[in-house]
């Protein structure tokens, strides 16, 4: 059975689609078997895998709203071993459509319920936001990695995410556990960077992943062609720093 892994944290811009997208090609190329979920209406994850959105039939949005077969959202990538559930904007007012179905935190649970078997690791990028999805999300998930941005304001909001973790393993899901904390745009030349680290360190012990995954442009460029950094160029370090994730996460899941 697989292990469900949600990327959450409301606060946009610190890494996690690119997270998403290559921690689940670098689990791919590791020989396991990835599904990655984009539960994020702008569905970026999407995009940087090369899915035209506008050409599909089914997304996470039909099987959430219109209780589709989650195997006929499953599309390939051009990474081998990895599939993916792709967004749509729709997803937007999917919020407002679920508030009246029964068991509605339960929804994306029952979908990767049907295809849990299927694969290694299921991962779920969630949006920048703690809405009624990302509850969806960590409440299917066994464990959430949080992202957390090198700069200035690196811990604000996480208090909230981790009050709403605290919630949904009381409420929803007592089994989820916080796989990580994963230190992103890392510049070992700014103070900064070390210093945000160091803080996060102290916070949060062992919880920090010991990769931090280093600023890199080839992780920007990536995604305009479509493919995880591990296509578009295997020895840039944001791709190693990403094999390296990967072997951290099989490890400490093993």
């Amino acid at each position: 059975m697989s292990k469900i892994i949600s990327l959450a944290n409301q606060k946009g811009g610190v890494g996690k689609t690119t997270t998403s997208i290559n921690l689940a090609a670098a689990l791919a190329k590791q020989g396991q078997r990835v599904l990655l979920i984009d539960a994020d209406p702008q569905a970026n994850t999407s995009s940087g895998l090369g899915v035209e959105i506008r050409e599909l039939d089914n997304t996470i949005y039909e099987c959430l709203v219109n209780g589709i077969d989650p195997h006929t959202a499953v599309v390939a990538t051009n990474t081998k071993n990895l599939s993916l559930i792709p967004s749509h904007i729709d997803l937007v007012g999917a919020e407002i459509e679920m508030l009246n179905m029964e068991r509605r935190e339960q929804l994306l649970k029952n979908v990767i319920a049907q295809v849990r078997d299927e694969y290694d690791y299921i991962l779920i990028d969630c949006s920048p936001s703690l809405g009624l999805i990302t509850v969806n999300a960590l409440t299917a998930s066994d464990s959430v990695i949080i992202p957390v941005q090198c700069e200035f304001f690196a811990l604000e909001g996480i208090a909230k995410l981790l009050n709403t973790i605290k919630i949904i393993k009381s409420k929803l899901n007592p089994q989820l556990k916080i796989e990580g904390f994963l230190l992103t745009m890392f510049d070992n030349r700014l103070r900064l960077s070390n210093q945000v680290y160091e803080e996060v360190k102290r916070h949060f012990g062992d919880l920090v992943f010991n990769t931090v995954i280093a600023r890199n442009v080839r992780l920007s460029e990536a995604p305009s062609h479509g493919v995880s950094v591990l296509e578009y160029d295997p020895s840039s370090k944001g791709a190693k720093n990403y094999i390296a994730l990967a072997k951290e996460v099989i490890a400490r899941n093993k």
